[in-house]
């Protein structure tokens, strides 16, 4: 139907991450967030994964603006690839003022200012985007000012929640506008795209100032330096640890380039709120009594590139884990970096320090809605259609079975993967097709370089290493002139495997003597056959083999 509305997710169902939707009606598409996601463990020297762009590059014309729910690097982290060579230059991007700062220090070191229009945007403030209309609505979540979204199109209202909870005594900022959400309701919903991370934990996520008592506790008790790892973003978390580095005399320093430049960005638009003398340099600190000081660190996923999991390897260039140092991890950990967190705090604990972490102790909690929250939100806004969003497969699946619980159809309520299209009227929503989408790897400056036969070799080279086999063939007469010289790493250690390359050497060479192949690829084809199977074999191991023929 010519006036029908089309939302296509991109990215953020079935995971945890890369959160980007497009609502298209007519020839207009308007992007709702441009997230990026964490590498997976097998992800082999990847830096960051974003949505595949390609149906956005295919109607690039039809972009009339995107608009950003909260500054979370989920959220927009994926917008300097997308303004870079996918959306026209001058697409306003509508957000926040937290998060337009944020946006702009990202752009800023892409050098890509220039190509877009920051929109700061109040909760409660309505614009017009093609066809479509976009008021912010308040909502509470782990990081100030994010909001939700009423969209106004021509078939109806449609709520899009962004990441939410509701906090009834937030840090800072007014708590959710409920009466908006019911008012919404009332007027008619014709669809609901919810938050779903938190969908398996029963009741109401607490309240960010249940965090303060456990933080005095710990502050009075530690008998030296505090060190505590959060989210760079996570700024009522820092406003807690400055509030209590002051009630008990002690300084704050920043460790790690995101908390500074997002702490600066903080300060600069009003978010965060640093009385005269507590927040000091961290060269300052070590001139310091040791208990008077708190040092606010990336680090708390156990990223190795980040700050805390340096302090842990002992490789940090200012900052030595001794005894008498107390962690404080202010974070859970996100699904799939639950190894890599754990191996941070064992090495935390050899180093003398006492590591705290839920659940030893309540210095964190979530920023998303759990069951009763979902269930209210849906309550209030009374949806005709409901689309569970931002969270992996089995998150999508319990927040589904919450609406079917408040009375929600299930033939209205669509588990959607990414790329599916759902093409909404009036009176009716059906999936009605498909569009490209996936992972597109960003390693470097190479952006989408990475396929899947590139991360497949990495995945055997981190498992089984590799070995080279250098031919020497005749310049002459084609024929093979002697044995492979056979180079190994991370297969067998060569000084005590040596024995077994030189019985590889052999047997490649006695199969290329007998063999009848004269051009160069079928020679090396033979060897890497040859040598596979040899070392399959003899160790029960795969490495990657690759083959050099040299004439001489």
């Amino acid at each position: 139907m010519t006036n029908a509305l089309r939302i296509i997710p991109l990215g953020g169902l079935g995971e945890i991450g890369k959160n980007m939707t497009l609502y298209e009606c007519g020839h207009n598409i308007v992007i709702v967030d441009a997230g990026m996601m964490m590498p997976e463990h097998d992800m082999w020297g990847i830096d960051m994964v974003i949505p595949d762009y390609t149906y956005l590059r295919e109607k690039a014309d039809m972009v009339r603006g995107i608009v950003i729910t909260h500054g979370h690097e989920d959220h927009i982290g994926g917008l300097p690839y997308l303004l870079k060579d996918v959306v026209p230059a001058g697409t306003p991007i509508h957000a926040t003022r937290l998060a337009c700062g944020l946006i702009e220090s990202k752009l800023g070191e892409h050098n890509l200012l220039s190509r877009t229009s920051l929109k700061p945007t109040e909760p409660g403030e309505a614009f017009r985007l093609g066809p479509l209309e976009f008021e912010f609505l308040a909502i509470t979540h782990s990081i100030p000012d994010g909001v939700g979204l009423a969209i106004t199109s021509e078939v109806g209202t449609i709520i899009h929640t962004g990441d939410f909870k509701f906090d009834y005594t937030p840090i800072h900022g007014g708590p959710p506008d409920f009466s908006r959400l019911g008012q919404l309701g009332a007027q008619g919903v014709l669809a609901l795209l919810s938050d779903s991370t938190g969908a398996e934990r029963a009741g109401y996520t607490p309240s960010e100032q249940i965090i303060e008592p456990a933080l005095d506790q710990i502050f009075r008790e530690a008998p030296g330096r505090i060190i505590v790892a959060t989210f760079a973003s996570l700024l009522s978390r820092v406003q807690q640890v400055i509030n209590a580095a002051q009630r008990h005399g002690r300084v704050v320093a920043l460790a790690g380039y995101s908390m500074l430049k997002t702490a600066e960005i903080a300060r600069d638009e009003g978010y965060l709120d640093t009385p005269p003398g507590v927040l000091v340099d961290l060269y300052e600190t070590r001139k310091l009594p040791e208990d008077q000081v708190v040092i606010v660190t990336t680090g708390s996923q156990g990223q190795p590139e980040a700050a805390l999991a340096r302090m842990a390897e002992g490789s940090h260039r200012q900052i030595e884990i001794k005894p008498g140092d107390t962690v404080v991890l202010s974070s859970n950990p996100i699904p799939g970096n639950e190894e890599e967190v754990a191996r941070v705090i064992n090495k935390l604990f050899a180093r003398g320090a006492n590591v705290i972490y839920p659940p030893l102790a309540a210095v964190h909690v979530s920023g998303h809605a759990s069951q009763e929250e979902e269930k209210l939100m849906l309550s209030l806004t009374r949806p005709h259609f409901f689309v569970p969003i931002h969270g992996e497969l089995r998150h999508l699946h319990a927040h589904a079975r919450l609406a079917r619980q408040l009375g929600i159809p299930d033939e209205n309520i669509f588990i959607m993967e990414n790329g599916s299209v759902l093409e909404l009227t009036e009176y009716s929503a059906e999936v009605v097709g498909k569009v490209a989408s996936g992972n597109v790897f960003v390693d470097g400056a190479g952006v989408g370089d990475i396929g899947p036969a590139v991360m497949r070799e990495r995945e055997v080279l981190a498992r089984d290493g590799f070995v080279i086999a250098v031919v020497p063939v005749s310049a002459a007469t084609g024929e093979v002139g002697g044995k492979p010289e056979l180079v190994s790493r991370g297969f067998v250690y060569m000084r005590e495997g040596q024995e077994l390359l030189d019985r590889a050497a052999e047997r490649a060479w006695q199969a290329l003597k007998t063999g009848t192949a004269r051009k160069s690829q079928a020679i090396s084809e033979r060897a890497q056959e040859t040598l596979s199977r040899f070392f399959y074999e003899e160790t029960g191991r795969k490495p990657m083999v690759i083959a050099i023929v040299t004439h001489v």
